[in-house]
């Protein structure tokens, strides 16, 4: 299921922000597949719930991957978007990932430092104990939160925000985030999505300038639901 004007899964809205619950088959900005992005969406949903006779402004301020679910924010106008990039530029921002993984890590909690390099052709990253050229230094703590059956729920905190990066990072610990056939684990969910999610957002308020914090429930599923139970 994709997000659509009637059934955005709204977190938080004010005049400066709208803060989404992004589903897994929604693509953030617009790309070579010519699929509705959700950007697109908000400003159809905007356009209807104001009655604006143009087109709604609304300002891309970070990017989930189309596989992954969770909080994501927009901004409602020009002054919120330029004061969110910065926070966001200086790391003023926390970001708390959940992540079902088959294998269990060796250690219940740690901090990954990688240096991971870019592959454009391949939209891969690839993780690496030391400096390569052209890689960036990429760093997050991880801590075990629950074990299933045959799954274990990691929760993920960043301090970088790399392309691909909680993806590549626990493939290379061998921990292969469920559904990711891109990094290595063994067969893809049927809808396509990864069990990756962006469960918590902290940021402070480019406007009322207070510290906020936006929390998304994971998607209706049978492993996300017994992580919650």
């Amino acid at each position: 299921m994709r997000s659509t004007p009637e059934n955005l899964q709204i977190i938080f809205e004010d005049n400066h922000l709208i803060v989404i619950n992004k589903r897994s088959g929604d693509i953030v900005q617009g790309d070579k597949t010519g699929d509705l992005p959700l950007s697109e969406v908000i400003k159809l949903y905007l356009k209807e719930k104001y009655n604006k006779p143009g087109d709604a402004y609304l300002g891309v301020v970070h990017r989930l991957d189309r596989p992954t679910s969770g909080v994501i924010v927009f901004s409602k106008t020009s002054k919120a978007l330029s004061r969110l990039n910065k926070a966001f530029a200086d790391r003023d921002t926390k970001k708390t990932y959940w992540a079902v993984v088959k294998n269990k890590p060796k250690n219940d909690s740690a901090r990954l430092v990688h240096y991971l390099k870019r592959n454009p052709k391949q939209n891969k990253s690839y993780a690496h104990i030391k400096p390569v050229p052209e890689s960036k230094e990429a760093i997050l703590s991880y801590q075990l939160i629950k074990s299933l059956d045959n799954y274990h729920l990691l929760e993920v905190a960043l301090e970088t925000g790399r392309h691909h990066q909680i993806r590549s990072q626990l493939s290379a610990i061998g921990c292969p985030i469920k559904g990711d056939l891109k990094y290595g684990f063994d067969r893809s969910n049927k809808d396509g999505s990864i069990h990756l999610h962006a469960r918590k957002l902290t940021i402070i308020h480019p406007v009322r300038k207070e510290k906020i914090t936006f929390e998304a429930a994971p998607p209706e599923d049978v492993i996300w639901n017994t992580c919650l139970s």
